[in-house]
């Protein structure tokens, strides 16, 4: 195939088009613990992470809230085709290069030459399409099945890969670096063992328990030289936010993430430590579902929507750390978040007008609740009634037990309360959760104009064309949608003063975008 039949895009303008949807991200500041020389290599990092998982597995298909997997697998055992970098551009990882033809549609992908596995042998084209057809197929179970669903051919040409759509989509090469898309050892069957553990990252696997602790080597021939400073990188799985908290603050761990929101603020004046801080892409939300009563009627979707007070939220449940949200899942972290879009307000007057117009005025209904679904999730339940209690509605808190919320709660019950981690673009969120067919879709909402623009704007490579048509779709989900979305919870870690990074962190998931191991060092 020849390189020139990529024209549908300048390489000037495709360049434009390749600044990552976290962009415009609120970069956190680097504070006491600022860079204070070069990188350098050494020592063991111990981090303490949320997401102990008994049942966790190495297929990357499987991966989802788990510490060990996140940080060891996807941070520093595997690399991935491209990475959203801590400033939020999108980079070439294990692709060297990627460029665009028929408009978007096709995508071809250089293959980084000279890189190797851990156990010595050459990266080929042939591991990139085995790791991605594990996600694919009639019969895959993959959580990124979604995401590599449109592909209808994957072909090897030389040293790169040629990765045809269903449909352009300016966005694909983002999609490849989720979590879940890391690039593994094929063997002879053209099929990746995952549990041998072979991958091109900077760190191999010593020791594992599941669920529990993972103890990673730094490989002397990672072929990335300006990355992995670490001699080792312990991984602890905590779910205790006060275990992981002390355990930072006694000098037993290095970095914490989701540190206690509550107490976080006593550790400013402490030199020892190094509080970060930046706004993202998650998001808490209060998803009902479409098609069952009441949440049915849009009207009584919009009196719940003005019954809630976000500032409180912010305030009280967040204590300060996160922002406002607008009932629909595009954060202030993401490229076309529409900033412009009327802040709906606490105004229970308006909530008794559409209960009303409704016939349901003196409302009802269930909430169920767990801290399983965020921290401080029945506190929000419980601070919502209330304030919905002025707007004539009467809010049941149903507590559920944290063991198997995800499974018999989550898109089970109508109403409940959840936690996105959210996505580095519109597409990509929009496409797994709101669209009429999305897998995730938790509030079986179906709105045909939505979908409509949602086709566009993925093929759209305008870029003012694709801002005014997400604008237009976060309208839709907003007065329209299923869902309540208060508040925009921050990326809040701690790390020992020791502890360096570089001058930005990322803003697509907390622990430097979970690369932490690669990205960060001692001094």
């Amino acid at each position: 195939m020849k390189s020139d039949m990529f024209g549908g895009i300048s390489r000037r303008r495709f360049g434009q088009l390749a600044v990552a949807a976290g962009a415009g991200a609120a970069l956190a500041t680097l504070g006491s613990g600022a860079r204070a020389a070069e990188p350098k290599r050494g020592g063991r990092l111990r981090i303490g992470s949320s997401g102990a998982n008994a049942s966790e597995s190495w297929d990357p298909a499987s991966w989802g809230l788990s510490a060990i997997m996140n940080l060891a697998g996807f941070g520093c055992v595997y690399n991935n085709l491209v990475e959203i970098a801590p400033d939020g551009t999108l980079t070439p990882e294990l692709a060297e290069s990627f460029e665009p033809a028929e408009g978007g549609k096709v995508w071809r992908f250089n293959i980084r030459q000279g890189v190797t596995f851990s156990n010595g042998r050459t990266l080929a084209p042939g591991d990139v399409v085995a790791s991605l057809d594990h996600h694919r197929g009639e019969e895959s179970k993959s959580a990124a099945k979604p995401i590599v669903s449109a592909i209808t051919d994957i072909a090897v040409d030389g040293t790169a890969v040629v990765v045809t759509l269903d449909a352009a989509n300016a966005d694909f090469p983002y999609l490849l670096a989720d979590y879940h898309l890391v690039i593994g050892a094929a063997g002879d069957d053209g099929k990746v063992d995952w549990e041998q553990r072979i991958g091109t990252g900077g760190y191999t696997v010593a020791e594992y328990a599941v669920g529990a602790r993972a103890l990673l080597a730094r490989r002397a021939d990672y072929w990335k030289s300006n990355a992995a400073w670490f001699d080792e990188v312990e991984i602890l799985a905590i779910d205790d936010v006060a275990a992981r908290m002390n355990g930072v603050m006694t000098g037993e761990l290095d970095v914490i993430d989701r540190a206690d929101i509550a107490t976080v603020g006593r550790l400013a004046d402490r030199a020892d430590l190094v509080v970060d801080e930046v706004t993202g892409t998650q998001h808490f939300t209060l998803p009902m579902f479409c098609d069952v009563a009441p949440f049915d009627n849009l009207d009584v979707r919009l009196a719940l929507k003005y019954a809630i007070d976000r500032e409180e939220m912010v305030q009280k449940i967040l204590f300060g750390h996160g922002r406002v949200g607008n009932d629909h899942p595009i954060a202030p972290a993401n490229r076309y978040f529409a900033a412009d879009l009327p802040q709906r307000a606490y105004d229970p007057e308006q909530a008794k007008f559409h209960l009303k117009k409704a016939g349901m005025e003196g409302l009802t209904v269930d909430l169920h609740a767990a801290d399983a679904a965020f921290q401080g999730a029945v506190d929000t339940a419980i601070l919502y009634a209330e304030q919905a209690a002025k707007a004539g509605i009467t809010i049941n808190v149903v507590r559920e037990p944290n063991d198997g919320f995800w499974s018999n709660v989550w898109t089970v019950k109508p109403f409940v309360t959840c936690f996105w981690q959210g996505r580095p673009t519109e597409d990509w969120m929009f496409t797994q959760v709101y669209a009429s067919d999305a897998a995730w879709n938790d509030t079986h909402w179906k709105n045909p104009e939505f979908d409509k623009l949602l086709l566009a704007a993925r093929a759209e490579l305008d870029d003012a064309k694709r801002r005014e048509m997400y604008g237009e779709m976060q309208r839709l989900v907003s007065d329209d949608g299923g869902v309540i979305v208060p508040m925009y919870a921050n990326y809040v870690s701690v790390r020992r003063a020791e502890v360096q990074r570089g001058e930005h962190i990322s803003s697509v998931s907390g622990l430097d975008g979970s690369k932490c191991g690669e990205r960060w060092w001692f001094a």
